[in-house]
Formats: C-alpha cells, sequence, structure tokens
C-alpha cells in the first residue's frame, strides 16, 4: 500500500470516499458529516495546505484523510477535562475509508502511519476528535492507544469528543 499525498487529480476518488462515509454515517443515525461538509472546496484547500493523503491499494484510492502539525485552532479550548500534552501536536482528520475496504485494518493503518510520519517531524503527541455518536472513530481511536480528554466545539459551534495520544 502507499500512502502519498492528495494531488488535485485525485479529487474525483476522494470525494467518492467521502460520500461512502457520509451514507454510512446517515444509516447509522450519526449527524456527522451530514450538512454539506467536507465537500470539494474542503478538500482542495486541504490539498493546497499540503495536508491532504490518501492510501492507495495497487493504483486505487481506497482511503483519505487530513495529517496536519499546524495546530487547530478548534482545541485550544477543552471543556470537561484536559489535553495530556501542551507540546506542539498533530492532528489527525476526516479518516474515511472505500466501503470495499472497510473492516480490514486500514483505519488502524492510517493512525499508524500517521504516527510515524509524525515521529519523523519530532511530534511527541496526535490529537483527534470525533462525534459522541460515531462509536466506530470512538473505537478506532482507543483501540490505538488514544485517551478521552474532554470536550471540543468545531467550527459550526456542534460538539466533539477529544482524543490525544502521546507518541
Amino acid at each position: 500500500m502507499n500512502f502519498r499525498k492528495t494531488t488535485e487529480k485525485d479529487l474525483k476518488s476522494v470525494i467518492k470516499i467521502i460520500d461512502e462515509a457520509k451514507e454510512f454515517l446517515k444509516n447509522n443515525n450519526i449527524d456527522q458529516w451530514q450538512n454539506g461538509y467536507p465537500n470539494e472546496d474542503v478538500i482542495l484547500k486541504d490539498i493546497e495546505n499540503d495536508n491532504s493523503y490518501v492510501l492507495e491499494d495497487n493504483g486505487e484510492i481506497i482511503a483519505t484523510t487530513v495529517l496536519s502539525f499546524d495546530g487547530d485552532k478548534n482545541y485550544d479550548v477543552i471543556e470537561d477535562g484536559n489535553w495530556i500534552t501542551n507540546n506542539k501536536y498533530g492532528v489527525v482528520h476526516r479518516i474515511a475509508v472505500s466501503r470495499k475496504y472497510s473492516k480490514k485494518g486500514i483505519g488502524k493503518f492510517i493512525i499508524k502511519i500517521s504516527e510515524d510520519i509524525a515521529r519523523e517531524n519530532n511530534i511527541k503527541s496526535m490529537r483527534a476528535d470525533t462525534h459522541k455518536d460515531n462509536k466506530t472513530m470512538q473505537s478506532l481511536l482507543l483501540k490505538n492507544g488514544y485517551e478521552y480528554c474532554g470536550i471540543i466545539f468545531v467550527e459550526d459551534g456542534t460538539e466533539r469528543l477529544a482524543f490525544e495520544k502521546v507518541l
């Protein structure tokens, strides 16, 4: 498998995977990604900021994520808890896997490779957040050593469960 930066020519494949994830969330009564976010403009901005990645298997894009070491302003305030560290941290956002590859350990692989890249960049911890009803993502984070830290609020004002892992 090849984990690499996303290019604009990957946009169609990335949007297809994100649309499948939106459908999965909707079918599981999870009110996340149901308001048009993320969309092509968001993905293009991630590509422009050099934070968007895809995972390929035999040349086929099977997953997408965002990996950033620039911090996240939504993480400046945390309620009902605390972050574990106050260091510079990495953030993994919007992990989405093609329906064809679900339940094959792809999410775990993305988290591991993201952590490896963070270590290469001398980053000492990783953070992530998810919707309170997104039990799949919560389970993925907890199984991979992330600890629940509290509640943050994203730009539209909705709350998210916040997690951190010391690397």
